[in-house]
């Protein structure tokens, strides 16, 4: 699959993960209306692609380019409005969407990070920023403290996946690591390894260490 087919098809499906997790946090947690379940999701899956593509200069973003992206997210949040009822009776449904759109907006962000010219570390880090910024704003349009802010393993994940992308596309022979026979193989690693360690952080509720506070902080 050539690279650019590969970053599309991971893309969408990225695209239709974090809308159907989008819709169904209208859903359950403030009950808004179609229009508004359907806004959300769009507006989910849609959050951290544009900022990537508007910090790499590709404009107009690739959400605005190709009518896909926007029909897929459409679809998405058109599917929880059908069937919310029977996905919501899912406890963990957000948390699997949710992580897998961070996974493969990782493994996207970093590989076109990397097409733009960018070093290793600015493509991890744009392909961390992809991968939680629709999350993100998600979560302000519900008026919650974004996840990436809270604890837990969410962005940590997603740079993970970058640095595969990264060390990946450094010993590819010949060409990135999206292209030729070893793309499939390298992109799924990725994200398996993010999709993985954000379950797991969730399942066993890790958090990163917190700055040391003063004795005397809790009582003032």
């Amino acid at each position: 699959m050539p690279g650019s087919t590969l970053l599309l098809v991971l893309d969408l499906v990225g695209v239709f993960a974090f809308a159907v997790n989008g819709a169904l946090t209208a859903v359950r947690a403030v009950r808004l209306d179609v229009v508004g379940v359907v806004t959300l999701g769009v507006v989910t899956a849609m959050g951290g692609g544009i900022a990537r593509d508007l910090l790499i200069g590709r404009v107009p973003p690739a959400t605005f380019s190709d009518w896909r992206y926007l029909a897929v997210a459409a679809v998405g949040g058109v599917v929880v409005c059908l069937a919310g009822h029977r996905l919501g009776r899912v406890a963990t449904s957000l948390t699997v969407l949710d992580a897998a759109g961070l996974s493969l907006f990782a493994v996207t962000g970093t590989s076109t990070a990397l097409a733009a010219g960018l070093g290793p570390v600015q493509a991890v880090l744009l392909g961390g920023m992809t991968a939680v910024g629709g999350g993100t704003v998600r979560d302000v349009l519900v008026r919650r403290t974004p996840e990436v802010l809270t604890g837990g393993l969410y962005a940590v994940p997603a740079l993970l996946a970058g640095v595969v992308v990264v060390l990946a596309d450094a010993f590819a022979h010949p060409g990135p690591v999206l292209q030729g026979g070893t793309a499939a193989l390298w992109a799924v690693v990725a994200a398996s390894l993010c999709f993985t360690v954000r379950m797991v952080g969730v399942a066993k509720r890790v958090d990163l260490p917190g700055p040391r506070q003063h004795p005397g902080s809790a009582a003032s």
